[in-house]
Formats: C-alpha cells, sequence, structure tokens
C-alpha cells in the first residue's frame, strides 16, 4: 500500500482537492483530509482506508462521540472535528430521522401529552429535544401534587444529559382543570431555568394541560 510521503505532490488528497475539486477525490481521500495525520507506523491514508472498510459512509455517519472517538487513528479532537462535519453535512442536505416529531411550539408538545388531559394525578413529564428541536425521549418525572421541593432538576437533567439533549420541554397537568400557573409551578420552572443555564441545557418552555386546554408559561411572558 502506498504512504502519503511516496505520493506525487499533485496525487496528495488536498493537493487533489484543490486541482480537481472534492468530487473527484475518492471517500478515504476525503477522510484522509479531514483527518491530516497518522498515528505511529499508520499514515492517514492507511487509517482513512481501515475505518472506512470497517465503517462504511452511513455507517460512520451514525457513530456517536463515544463510539467514534474508540477508533484507532482518531481520537478526541478527531472524533470532534468528524462530528461537526457530519452534522453539517445532514443539516445542508436536511437529512433527519422522519420517525422524530419536531417540537417548535407548546401545540406541538400538547399533541405528544394527550393522555395528561384525563390523568387524575397530576404528572410532571420532560420532553428531550435535539438541536433541531426533534423529540429524542419523552419522561415521567414525578406523579402526584406537583411541588417545588418534590421536582429536583437532577432528576429532569439526568435523563438531559443520557440523551445528549439540546433543550427541554416540561409539561404538568391540572386535573381540576385550572390554567392558572400556581406559585409551585413558577418556582419548579425558575429552578429549572437556573440549572439549565449552568449546564447549558435550556428550558425552552412550561406548558400546563388540562381537559380544556393548555397554557404556555413561555408565552405568557412567566418564565
Amino acid at each position: 500500500m502506498a504512504k502519503i510521503k511516496d505520493l506525487a505532490r499533485h496525487e496528495m488528497p488536498r493537493e487533489k482537492l484543490i486541482e480537481k475539486g472534492s468530487e473527484n477525490l475518492k471517500d478515504y481521500e476525503l477522510m484522509a483530509i479531514l483527518l491530516r495525520t497518522g498515528i505511529a507506523g499508520k499514515d492517514v491514508m492507511q487509517i482513512s482506508k481501515e475505518i472506512l472498510k470497517k465503517f462504511p459512509t452511513k455507517k460512520l455517519l451514525a457513530l456517536d462521540y463515544e463510539k467514534l472517538s474508540k477508533i484507532k487513528g482518531i481520537g478526541p479532537a478527531k472524533a470532534c472535528l468528524l462530528l461537526a462535519a457530519f452534522e453539517l453535512t445532514k443539516r445542508a442536505l436536511e437529512v433527519e430521522d422522519n420517525n422524530l416529531p419536531t417540537i417548535v411550539s407548546a401545540r406541538d408538545a400538547v399533541a405528544q401529552l394527550q393522555e395528561l388531559r384525563h390523568a387524575k394525578k397530576e404528572h410532571f413529564v420532560a420532553l428531550y429535544l435535539n438541536a433541531r428541536n426533534q423529540l429524542l425521549s419523552k419522561e415521567t418525572i414525578s406523579i402526584g401534587t406537583l411541588n417545588a421541593s418534590l421536582i429536583h432538576p437532577r432528576e429532569v437533567f439526568k435523563s438531559a444529559i443520557d440523551h445528549l439533549a439540546a433543550s427541554i420541554l416540561v409539561a404538568h397537568n391540572h386535573p381540576s382543570g385550572s390554567l392558572e400557573p400556581s406559585e409551585d409551578d413558577l418556582e419548579v420552572t425558575r429552578r429549572l431555568k437556573e440549572a439549565g443555564k449552568i449546564l447549558g441545557i435550556e428550558i425552552v418552555d412550561h406548558v400546563i394541560v388540562t381537559k380544556q386546554g393548555f397554557v404556555s408559561l413561555k408565552e405568557k411572558s412567566l418564565m
């Protein structure tokens, strides 16, 4: 296998890209440009070919940071660079999992919370969203009367960290039918907002659901 140092200048990936355009490079040559350097005993071209043999491009795009950084020849810094490049590509092509609902409004959230309308007890639920506002997971945090002392930020943010969520929308129901937020509702929201600022995971809204309708604390300027 020819090593990169043995290639003529015009055959080197970067020079070839400049001269002929990126569309004329092979997959492993494009990978070599992103990786830039090899490791002891293996140059970047060898590593690129080995990676693509084990992980064809579609499988490679599905790898997360943990798996990508463990591939020999990549490591943490190169894993971050590759993930950034992959994500930009997905966004440019509008590649997304159509099975994931998109939550951009309180109404979108309520569509995922219909079971709360008729619940006889209060349920506090968190919707975990990615950077494209797609729903990654929905989890019930507590059941029973909502109290600021019972909804601890760690219970809400633990799953956010596990799912690599970019933001969270929280919601709960009022079996009484009242759409008026209580003092506890406002206090829970305040504490979660403060915790979110520290962790870099935004609480985008707190929605109250009843049989008759719903109210968004964000739209009411209460958060």
